[in-house]
């Protein structure tokens, strides 16, 4: 059991925890909750040991071994993804490379006067290998690196020729593997599509050990999670059930709260026009001595802080022509492997299509295509009348200015708009306070996309085109998001991994399959009812 026992600390003037408590039990499976910056990552690495509290106690039993999966990539080249996982996982890939080593001495003609310490040693560590079930590592490494969405020709391949997202991927099948009794993990469906995220789901639901981990995605949270930790100035407070219920019991508390803090101001605004009526009355002044003792000693009861949601009205999108965009007879490859071969399909003004597909079906291509940015092999796309098109993709960041602050960047983008219009702009994606004068170089991925989407939405167009619109979104901001996008009067065109996203706007589904399945299929209505009338939340995921 991992226990933090009134636990305090600060950074500089920044009070992070003050007499915070709470306890991981095993096998239990916690979600870890709160604004950002309120102490996430500071309770992981105090459970790890790479940091400590000033006061009070985090205890974590000797032998417990914790796997912690970070939003940081490892350094990985020289080896094949397979190796590189296996190599990562801990005391079992220890004893693995162990034991090649061993192989190796034991047929050196050099090394032959070792020979009995070798063999001695050889045993020894074959003995534990077999007890932690090192034998089935390899198949076992497969499948957790299938389950993350790598092909075969993949595992084998270098691990120093992945992107910085795949290799995200390769360090937490690296954790995974190792099967530690406790789980840390920060936000793991950040660089997952829906059909790895759907794996990782089941193979959490599953584990027999703890976790507790931090996440974006509602979903997730209710299908994995059994108790929620939340950070709330300075205090942790215990939920037990999922996200849902969280969200539940947390609306209902601070409505108690609000309730008894309205109650204890009219009592004490009572006491207080006694006092000041009686004060000078010389029979009365017993009384008056009684009540203010009694007001000296009441504990005062607060209001609860709630994050402020800024409501924000976005702008009519100019009205586009019927057809927005067809696309006639299209063929696309790549080398030699063929994505599209005289692929038709029309968007008509007011659609919301969400495009599934497991990996490299096409996805990301389609609305490069649609957006101008990639050009077909044969066949024509063309776009319709009074078309004004919005394109997000994770590419879309870099065209912000790194030199500007937040504010400066949307004054440029809008210099005839007041300052008070952008500020309640930016308020809506969250940007308060001075976080308006944080420099563009020195955001993170959520907040460079929360600022593209603000962009891109205060002078709305009238087709939207979104890849992956949510990559790194905190909660608060994705429901925002959605809510202001399902009164949007455009026409939609998207790929999400966020099932909040695709229930909430899609009303229309293009799932694309390979020709020797059908070839792209069309479902003329919800995602919801695309999952109940396919029997699956995602291409590839069948359960």
């Amino acid at each position: 059991m991992i226990s933090f026992s009134r636990v305090s600390k600060q950074y500089g003037r920044q009070i992070l925890f003050v007499d915070a408590s709470f306890q991981l039990n095993p096998g239990e499976k916690a979600g870890l909750v709160g604004p950002n910056g309120a102490g996430k990552t500071t309770i992981f690495r105090m459970i790890t040991g790479e940091e400590h509290p000033e006061d009070g106690d985090v205890s974590v039993p000797k032998k417990t071994t914790i796997g912690y999966f970070r939003q940081e990539i490892d350094e990985m080249s020289g080896r094949t993804v397979l190796e590189e996982a296996i190599a990562g996982s801990g005391r079992l890939g220890d004893l693995h490379h162990e034991l090649a080593d061993l192989e190796r001495e034991m047929s050196d003609p050099e090394k032959a006067d070792e020979l009995d310490r070798i063999l001695e040693r050889f045993g020894e560590v074959q003995d534990e290998y077999q007890r932690k079930g090192g034998y089935e590592i390899e198949a076992r490494a497969r499948e957790i690196l299938h389950g993350l969405g790598f092909e075969d020709s993949a595992i084998d391949g270098d691990v120093g020729a992945l992107s910085g997202g795949w290799k995200m991927r390769v360090s937490m099948a690296k954790v995974l593997l190792g099967k530690p009794d406790v789980l840390l993990m920060d936000e793991p469906t950040n660089h997952l599509d829906i059909e790895s995220i759907i794996w990782l789901e089941d193979f959490l639901k599953a584990y027999q050990g703890s976790l507790l981990m931090t996440c974006h995605d509602r979903d997730f949270m209710n299908r994995v999670v059994d108790k929620i930790v939340e950070v709330d100035g300075g205090e942790l407070f215990t939920y037990s059930g999922n996200y849902e219920f969280y969200a539940r019991e947390r609306a209902l508390r601070e409505a108690q709260r609000e309730a008894a803090f309205a109650r204890q101001q009219a009592m004490l605004a009572k006491e207080q026009r006694f006092i000041e009526r009686f004060s000078a009355h010389a029979a009365k002044a017993a009384q008056v001595q009684s009540r203010i003792k009694k007001l000296e000693k009441i504990e005062t009861v607060e209001l609860p802080r709630r994050r402020k949601i800024v409501e924000f009205e976005f702008r009519k999108p100019p009205r586009s022509g019927d057809d927005v965009a067809e696309i006639c007879g299209v063929s696309k490859s790549f080398g030699a492997r063929k994505i599209y071969e005289g692929f038709d399909f029309l968007v008509r003004r007011g659609e919301r299509w969400c495009v599934m597909g497991r990996n490299g079906a096409g996805k990301s291509t389609l609305l490069k295509m649609v957006a101008g940015g990639l050009t077909p092999d044969q066949g024509s796309v063309r776009l319709g009348a009074s078309m004004k098109m919005g394109y997000f993709a994770q590419q879309s960041l870099d065209l912000l200015d790194p030199a500007l602050s937040v504010l400066e960047q949307v004054k440029q983008d809008f210099p005839l708009e007041g300052e008070g219009v952008l500020r309640n702009l930016l308020g809506a994606f969250q940007f308060s306070g001075d976080d308006v004068f944080k420099t563009i170089r020195f955001l993170s991925g959520g907040e460079k996309s929360r600022l593209v989407l603000a962009r891109m939405l205060f002078d709305p167009p009238n087709f939207l085109v979104l890849d992956e619109p949510t990559n790194h979104l905190d909660l608060a901001t994705k429901e925002m998001l959605v809510s202001a996008l399902s009164t949007f009067e455009g026409t939609m065109l998207f790929v999400s991994h966020d099932r909040l996203f695709l229930r909430g706007l899609a009303n229309r589904v293009l799932e694309l399959l390979p020709k020797e399945e059908g070839g792209p299929h069309l479902y003329p209505g919800t995602y919801e009812e695309y999952v109940a009338r396919s029997g699956h939340e995602a291409p590839g995921v069948h359960h």
